[in-house]
């Protein structure tokens, strides 16, 4: 078995659907020159020593897999007999513990648990014939986890980097309701091209997931900051040196002094409690300024021509359709009205209920929120006077 802490393999860096764009420009700022990009990932040429710094800095990223070995195999014995012959006594220590995950389409296959299962048998027997013990496995991936990608009679085999997604940031604990998730927050902030200066508006701010990933992207906290645990600590040949000198540049790194202007709003007194738990668990709540109001009563700093922000309900699991069509039309009417020299932005996964807004859209950006297909909806809201009197809310 390869040196898998230094010895450059395929890196698998995957993502969500329509994630991929903004998880290249991260990786590629990090310093790494990607192989490929495609729809759910990006492909790298590194050793398992690099994917440490980019479970710690990627914001996008779901999971990153560093591949041992591509090979055919028909059936589930055919892949049993290439995996058990692997040296995973090399990789995963006999009184550890490990997990099987898969992304498996075979004519062979009812069920993914069947082909984790002929992984999990290949690698327990083997380190039982070599150290004379089985280690224990399960379903937890918060140790070592292994990942077969099988396609047909394609397949391959993966160390999981990464155990527990990186999709989510670690500071949510409360989620609230419908919450989006973080690596999905961070890519729609960059979707805006936000200049990380100019103020941040989030009205309809729900449990502030938009709100604090501006907050954190703004002051450079980057997701390692809020995590100890990874699974490439559990593969043999891991050193700890390296994860603490990449963190101590995570801390080193972040920007405490900043006048940054982020307001996050919402109806529900819940919703901003929730919020503000949140944020001050991500250390940036004394960086936004969270008002319980109606969204059309929210603070817009003038000539500040920064973003304001939308994610509202879209009918499909939250309010009723006729309400949120008057919601849609006044979220309109304010961004029109007292966000002049803003950009504006609307997330939404109804396109009936955008054509609600009496705004023409420049620009309809591509996202998924789960499997639902959605867009960014981009306003230039041009400059004019603009009232400085308290907006009813209506």
């Amino acid at each position: 078995m390869k040196q898998v802490f230094h010895t450059k393999s395929k890196v698998i860096v995957t993502c969500n659907k329509r994630l991929s764009p903004y998880l290249e420009k991260e990786i590629t700022e990090l310093g790494y020159e990607p192989v490929r990009t495609f729809q759910t990932g990006v492909e790298l040429n590194i050793t398992l020593t690099e994917c440490i710094k980019l479970n710690l800095n990627l914001r996008c990223a779901s999971q990153i897999l560093y591949s041992l070995q591509s090979f055919k195999a028909d059936t589930p014995a055919e892949l049993y007999d290439t995996l058990v012959q692997l040296e995973w006594e090399e990789l995963i220590d006999f009184a550890g513990y490990f997990s099987v995950t898969s992304n498996v389409n075979n004519v062979h296959i009812t069920t993914p648990l069947f082909a984790n299962l002929k992984v999990k048998d290949a690698i327990a027997d083997r380190i039982k014939a070599q150290k004379g013990m089985r280690p224990n496995s399960g379903n937890e991936v918060n140790k070592a986890v292994i990942h077969l990608y099988w396609q047909d009679n394609n397949a391959e085999i993966f160390i999981d980097s990464s155990g527990e997604t990186l999709s989510k940031h670690g500071y949510r604990k409360i989620p609230g309701k419908a919450p989006m998730l973080e690596a999905l927050a961070s890519s729609v902030i960059f979707a805006t091209q936000w200049d990380q200066k100019s103020p941040f508006v989030n009205p309809m701010c729900g449990s502030g997931t938009l709100a604090i990933e501006a907050a954190l992207i703004a002051t450079n906290r980057r997701p390692g900051l809020f995590r100890m645990n990874y699974a490439f600590m559990h593969i043999i040949g891991y050193d700890e040196l390296v994860f603490f000198a990449e963190r101590r540049i995570l801390k080193d790194q972040v920007v405490k002094n900043t006048d940054i202007q982020i307001y996050a709003t919402d109806i529900s007194e819940d919703a901003v409690d929730v919020s503000r738990k949140n944020a001050k668990t991500a250390g940036v709540d004394q960086l936004i300024h969270f008002e319980v109001c109606d969204f059309a009563a929210t603070p817009v700093p003038e000539n500040g021509k920064g973003v304001v922000v939308f994610n509202p309900e879209y009918g499909e699991r939250l309010g009723t359709h006729q309400k949120l069509e008057l919601t849609y039309k006044r979220m309109g009417d304010f961004m029109k009205q007292y966000c002049k020299g803003y950009r504006g932005y609307i997330f939404t996964g109804n396109p009936d209920l955008a054509k609600k807004i009496g705004l023409k859209a420049e620009r309809r950006i591509e996202f998924y929120n789960g499997k639902l297909d959605c867009r960014l909806l981009t306003y230039e809201l041009y400059d004019g006077t603009r009232r400085t009197d308290t907006r009813p809310a209506d």
